[in-house]
């Protein structure tokens, strides 16, 4: 099995989106009076995601960078919550929205990929824009070899050509790529694209009570407990 290149899954699977959107919201909702715990809003923000990248998926809007996605969900869960966006302004909205570029990695993430650096290409295969990624990994000390961010494919996951032009953007096959990431449908539709995959646990990403991605949900190519782990299995 020869893979070249390993690229990632970002949020949730190399950073800690929940708590560390929670701390950087906090003193926004206390500020503004906004009727929501940190770790609340961190949620619900979270959760208008996927809807909001099905808009670009289904065609029903041109692909729009995660940024503007991130920014029409704050402006839309603010309301939903009782509090006018116009309030609080435009400059301040802007920095708020910036969460999403100060991610803390979890605790072995960094060692690990840096591990994994030794042998393989690694880039970020995610939904974030370019800017949004790169911010990111400055602020956190990713060792990412590129930056190839949504915009590399024009497409989001699961969409497949999501997948397969970053395997012709790195001028590799498709099996020549393994995408590592935390979550089982992210690994599927990868690997229906004709991927190679490696699943790692996150088990708090969702809180202390998450249900889902607690274990494999097929027998990928490479499973680790973390990506110290996956770095050993996979010969770093």
């Amino acid at each position: 099995m020869t893979v070249k290149a390993c690229v990632f899954d970002v949020f949730g699977t190399v950073v800690d989106w929940r708590t560390s959107v929670a701390r950087e919201s906090a003193p926004y909702l206390a500020r503004h009076g906004v009727n929501a715990t940190p770790l609340g809003f961190a949620d619900a923000w979270r959760r208008r995601y996927q809807p909001a990248m099905e808009e670009c998926r289904s065609g029903r809007r041109p692909w729009t960078r995660l940024d503007v996605l991130h920014r029409e969900n704050l402006d839309g869960l603010l309301r939903d919550l009782g509090s006018d966006p116009a309030k609080i302004g435009e400059a301040e909205l802007a920095e708020w929205n910036n969460a999403w570029r100060k991610l803390d990695p979890w605790p072995e993430a960094v060692a690990g990929l840096t591990r994994l650096k030794r042998n393989y290409i690694i880039a970020p295969l995610s939904n974030g824009n370019i800017a949004l990624m790169t911010a990111m990994a400055k602020r956190a000390g990713i060792p990412w070899d590129a930056i190839l961010g949504a915009e590399v494919a024009q497409a989001y996951k699961p969409q497949p050509e999501a997948y397969l032009r970053t395997a012709e953007v790195l001028m590799i096959r498709p099996d020549e790529l393994c995408l590592v990431a935390a979550h089982n449908g992210d690994l599927a539709a990868a690997r229906k694209a004709g991927l190679k995959t490696a699943f790692v646990t996150r088990p708090t990403e969702h809180g202390d009570d998450q249900a889902t991605d607690l274990a494999p949900s097929q027998a990928w190519d490479w499973v680790g407990t973390d990506f110290q782990d996956l770095a050993g299995k996979m010969g770093c």
